[in-house]
């Protein structure tokens, strides 16, 4: 009996096996087949890529021409909707105190341009309120339009211009009436001014800004440097130059900017300007040496020299509790040609020649948010100027009292409340010596200004 147990056992154990095998054969079975069909499927798709390749290697050699685009849909917007420019409006106005009649003030040693703003009219008066128009014509340009409408009831075309938008390799374009981009200030709208008037510089060689009437070109390069290159031509209508009324071009100027960060709380621009300008019986209203009034006019070349620079700090370039900024220009003007002297009486004119200059130097300084504190000191030196109707003794020198030999300078404080980017209160308060009689004006202001709409961003 022992012996036969084994037998039994193998018996056994077979008779348990004999499944397990025959599932292990049915497995290999299935994955056999479930290889062939990915195998036939992984074969269908590369007949049919190359099908694919076929088709485009024959569509490449034989183009056919592209269907035309359906049709846009027609604008259904009104006319009123079509074109959405931003507009701004900036109102202003001022309170005047001064010690001297503000209605004989003028800058001594310079022929007068007759825009000269000054310290306006004492009491209240309505200031200079601008309205702007702004918008995207095309992807090709822009348009902007500025009226300046005084206080005085009347309304000027401050600037009108287009501007390029897709000018290749850094270039852009304007053309219209546009403030010229010599010097810092001349570009600045007078709301964004530091201070309530212009330096005398510019109001002595520009009667308060200059603007073009023409066409103007800026470069700038491709470099971690800030440069900027500009040309313009322009029909010269702008003091001191004058319209010639002839085919040509009466006014020239060519600037270049620089600029760039020192550190990260630190950064400047500086640049140099050049403005060719001409004068065709520029008039100018003078008392003569008998005390009547005479109309004298200057013809000639009027040629303009600008160096500039600013220089901003900020905390970590954060200007929302404090920063400072500090500004100046330096400008020369020569002209050279003929003055005449009393041109509806005597007629008579000779060589005339004229080279001043002047400068000014401000601070403002941010000392608490929406509060800041400025200093400005500018002033002239009118030079003495060669005319040769005194010189031969045609005329005597009292023929001529405006063109004289004169240093007129001023000082100004100011203080400005900005509860938000719209609105601006200033106090301001200066030292005047800008006559020629002497004696100093102390001129006391107050002003306010409140921007409404969507306004641009400033200049650097």
């Amino acid at each position: 009996m022992i012996r036969h147990r084994p037998i039994a056992a193998l018996c056994a154990l077979g008779l348990f096996a004999t499944p397990a095998l025959t599932a292990t054969a049915d497995d290999a079975a299935a994955l056999r087949a479930e290889l062939a069909i990915l195998k036939a499927d992984y074969a269908a798709r590369v007949d049919a890529l190359e099908a694919r390749i076929v088709q485009l290697e024959a569509a490449a050699a034989n183009p056919q021409p592209l269907p035309e685009p359906p049709a846009a849909p027609p604008d259904t917007r009104s006319s009123a909707t079509a074109f959405n420019p931003a507009i701004s409006l900036i109102i202003g106005g001022s309170y005047a105190d001064t010690s001297r009649d503000p209605g004989d003030w003028r800058v001594a040693g310079f022929i007068p341009s007759g825009g000269e703003v000054g310290p306006g009219e004492r009491s209240f008066n309505l200031g200079e309120s601008e309205l702007t128009l702004s918008a995207n014509v095309d992807p090709y340009f822009s348009a902007t339009m500025t009226a300046a409408i005084t206080g005085e009831n009347e309304i000027e075309v401050e600037e009108a211009f287009f501007r390029t938008l897709a000018l290749p390799a850094g270039f852009t374009a304007k053309g219209g009436r546009f403030f010229s981009g010599f010097g810092y200030l001349n570009e600045v709208h007078a709301h964004a001014w530091d201070f309530v008037d212009p330096p005398l510089v510019y109001q002595a060689f520009f009667g308060n800004q200059m603007a073009q009437d023409g066409l103007q070109v800026k470069w700038i390069a491709p470099t971690d440097l800030f440069i900027e290159l500009g040309a313009e031509v322009g029909n010269g209508d702008a003091f001191p130059g004058t319209r010639r009324h002839r085919n040509g071009l009466s006014a020239t100027a060519i600037f270049a900017h620089i600029g760039g960060d020192l550190g990260v709380s630190t950064s400047w621009r500086a640049g140099a300007a050049w403005l060719d300008q001409r004068a065709e019986d520029r008039t100018y209203e003078d008392t003569g040496d008998v005390g009547a009034p005479v109309v004298d006019a200057f013809t000639g070349k009027s040629r303009t020299w600008v160096v500039d620079a600013v220089l901003k700090w900020a905390p970590n370039g954060d200007v929302t509790r404090r920063q400072l900024k500090i500004q100046g220009e330096y400008m020369r003007r020569a002209e050279d040609g003929e003055l005449a002297y009393d041109v509806g009486g005597l007629g008579l004119a000779d060589g005339y020649r004229h080279e001043g200059s002047g400068w000014y130097l401000q601070t403002v300084y941010q000392f608490h948010p929406r509060w800041r504190i400025g200093a400005r000191y500018d002033a002239l030196d009118s030079g003495a100027p060669r005319i040769a109707l005194v010189d031969d003794g045609t005329l005597s020198a009292g023929a001529f009292t405006l063109p004289r030999a004169a240093d007129p300078d001023r000082v100004s404080l100011m203080l400005d409340w900005n509860p938000s980017e719209f609105t601006r209160l200033r106090a301001q308060y200066a030292w005047d010596d800008a006559r020629a009689a002497g004696g100093r004006d102390r001129q006391f202001r107050l002003q306010y200004l409140f921007g409404i709409g969507a306004h641009g961003a400033h200049k650097y």
